[in-house]
């Protein structure tokens, strides 16, 4: 395995983390809505809770696309320079 292939594949595991960490940011809140329509309990009291299992550590996934986005620029700058300018909007 050459040095290209493991900084992409390091690259690889870094998105990959990202997305897995911010599906389940995404996935809690999904759950907001079915929290708030059943009837037992307080839905303020069960809203809380979910959103206090992912409060540490909510902005802490988005390093992973930092460091990726970082990891890119370093290994593969074309890459990184035409991905990132056609995020740009008009």
């Amino acid at each position: 395995m050459g040095l290209q292939e493991l900084w992409f594949l390091l690259i690889a595991v870094l998105f990959l983390g990202f997305l897995v960490l911010e599906g389940f940011d995404f996935g809690v809140g999904m759950l907001m809505a079915p929290m708030g329509s059943r009837g037992d309990g307080d839905p303020d009291n069960r809203r809380r809770a979910v959103l206090n299992t992912i409060g540490p550590v909510w902005d802490a996934n988005e390093v992973w696309l930092i460091t990726a986005g970082a990891a890119m620029f370093a290994a593969y700058p074309n890459w990184y320079a035409t991905l990132f300018s056609a995020l740009y909007l008009p």
